[in-house]
């Protein structure tokens, strides 16, 4: 069994493996002032414990009266910050906040009465300073304080894919050969990795446990986790120990990443072919034969789908459970795909395909639709209860979210198709700063600035960030990409839309 490739990362020329550089700015960026901005920007929403920073604020609008959770750092919306100053050369936030956000793990967690795993990671914390005592004092928050009560199954995943990136752009082994880090990453996973009554290799999840964090209706085996789950799976990979309880882990992953590259590839892989054999589905199927294996009824499958999808593209949709398919794209889960090899080869060209075929269905007038298409009347009020912030083509419920265009860029870069990158940030590029780096866009193109949106959103400022210093410097990627493992390909049958 070879463990060293699942840490080889994705070439543009087609070698192996990534040379990620000391940053340095291309005259493009340097003579750019919406990139000086953004930097002056990023810079302010540094958070400090005990004269370090440990990570920046989820958002430095002093317009807005509610201040609501905005002041803490995130961890979700840290990882486009840290991946900004690991490609500018200064890692030390990035490294600070691992060590901080580890030692947080390591706290009681009570919500009410009911301990949480000792391996969950928090979603936020907050740095209080007594100036008279001249102390800082951390508060973090595990689910226990957000809307929903809900704990962020996401946490853990992004800090492991964040521990990976420090080790590749910095060249530091020594941080993640700790023995902290590495108990760390085995609590991770145990917590995903442990046996229960699941019949799939997919994580079972509560609605608003990840970036789309308030009921949505993605309860189930949402794609945003299940690949955040295999990105962290492989990278957990290539950083833990040969020692016995390393190899234990290591066993236990391997295992799972068959299974889940598997499921994945195919059961939540859509296109034009796959739509159609949905379509033709037989039901009451009872055997081990049985070709429509989740009893999904037919018609279920929403009208809006069969003029959506083209002859050329794919996509993973965004749920599988029993006699549910949830057809809505997902850009989060799709990208980190993409990047992670979670999708093959022919899947990744096909995603992109979409999105070209798609472009104004998904990026419209401001990149990146978060999930498509939006909810609204009946269907509304049932999955999300009404949610005043979730109304049609707002916020989560179809909004456009500026963060996102990194995780395009990386997806472009990977599949050697820049120029969607390019087209998206050159879109980007023409509102983002005139608007106030605003946290979300509403509207079914993206036109108009969210109705809720924080200004100054720190995400939305190293989102954009990263997608400039990615497309300067395109091995920038591999910090977070990583090439397919041979032997998880699963014998599909290619598809019309894959040649």
């Amino acid at each position: 069994m070879s463990l060293s490739l699942y840490d080889s990362a994705h070439s543009l020329d087609g070698r192996s493996g990534w040379d990620t550089p000391v940053f340095s700015m291309k005259d493009s960026s340097d003579l750019n002032p919406m990139v000086t901005e953004a930097w002056e920007a990023l810079c302010r929403s540094q958070v400090y414990f005990r004269e370090k920073p440990v990570g920046t604020i989820a958002a430095y609008d002093h317009a807005s009266e509610e201040v609501l959770n905005y002041d803490q750092v995130f961890v979700r919306d840290f990882v486009p910050s840290a991946l900004a100053f690991l490609m500018k050369g200064e890692p030390d936030i990035v490294k600070n906040f691992l060590l901080k956000t580890l030692h947080i793990q390591g706290q009681d967690k009570m919500i009410d009465k009911f301990k949480l795993g000792d391996g969950a990671m928090p979603a936020s914390f907050k740095v209080l300073h007594n100036p008279i005592k001249k102390t800082d004092t951390i508060i973090a928050d595990f689910g226990e304080s957000a809307i929903g009560r809900v704990a962020p199954v996401d946490s853990g995943f992004w800090w492991i894919i964040l521990l990976r990136a420090y080790t590749k752009s910095t060249g530091d082994h020594s941080l993640a050969d700790r023995p902290e880090c590495q108990k760390g990453m085995r609590l991770i996973l145990s917590l995903c990795l442990s046996e229960g009554f699941d019949t799939f290799p997919t994580l079972l999840c509560a609605d608003g446990c990840s970036m789309v964090d308030r009921r949505m209706g993605i309860y189930g085996y949402p794609i945003e986790i299940q690949a955040l789950f295999f990105m962290a799976l492989r990278f957990a990979l290539s950083m833990l120990k040969h020692d016995s309880e390393g190899k234990e882990f290591m066993e236990k992953i391997v295992t799972r990443l068959h299974a889940l590259s598997f499921h994945m590839r195919s059961y939540f892989w859509l296109d034009f072919q796959q739509l159609n054999d949905i379509y033709r589905y037989k039901t009451e199927e009872y055997s081990h034969t049985a070709v429509n294996k989740f009893n999904v009824i037919p018609d279920s499958i929403p009208d809006w789908i069969f003029d959506f999808m083209p002859l050329r593209g794919g996509y993973f949709i965004g749920n599988v459970s029993p006699a549910r398919m949830d057809f809505r794209w997902f850009a989060l889960g799709n990208c980190i795909a993409i990047i992670s090899s979670l999708a093959t080869p022919e899947q990744s060209m096909a995603i992109m395909d979409l999105i070209e075929a798609r472009w104004e269905e998904l990026v419209g007038e401001m990149p990146l639709k978060i999930c498509y298409p939006a909810m609204e009347s009946h269907e509304w009020r049932i999955v999300t209860g009404c949610d005043p912030k979730n109304t049609r083509w707002s916020y989560h419920n179809g909004g456009s979210w500026p963060v996102l265009l990194w995780l395009l860029t990386a997806a472009s870069i990977k599949t050697g198709r820049p120029q969607i990158a390019r087209r998206a940030i050159e879109l980007a590029e023409a509102r983002l700063l005139k608007d106030g780096w605003p946290e979300y866009y509403d509207g079914k193109s993206g036109r108009f600035i969210g109705k809720q949106a924080r200004k100054f959103q720190t995400w939305s400022i190293a989102g954009y960030l990263v997608a400039k210093m990615m497309m300067d410097d395109p091995t920038h990627v591999g910090m977070i990409s990583m090439e397919e493992e041979k032997h998880m390909k699963p014998p599909l049958k290619r598809s019309s839309s894959w040649t």
